[in-house]
């Protein structure tokens, strides 16, 4: 599932941080 759409990109990229910031703390 590839969005070329710029605020689909946005959400995945703000999901993939908040899931690297959960793997952190």
């Amino acid at each position: 599932m590839v969005m070329t759409d710029p605020i689909a990109d946005m959400l995945t990229r703000i999901r993939n941080a908040n899931q690297m910031k959960q793997k952190t703390v």
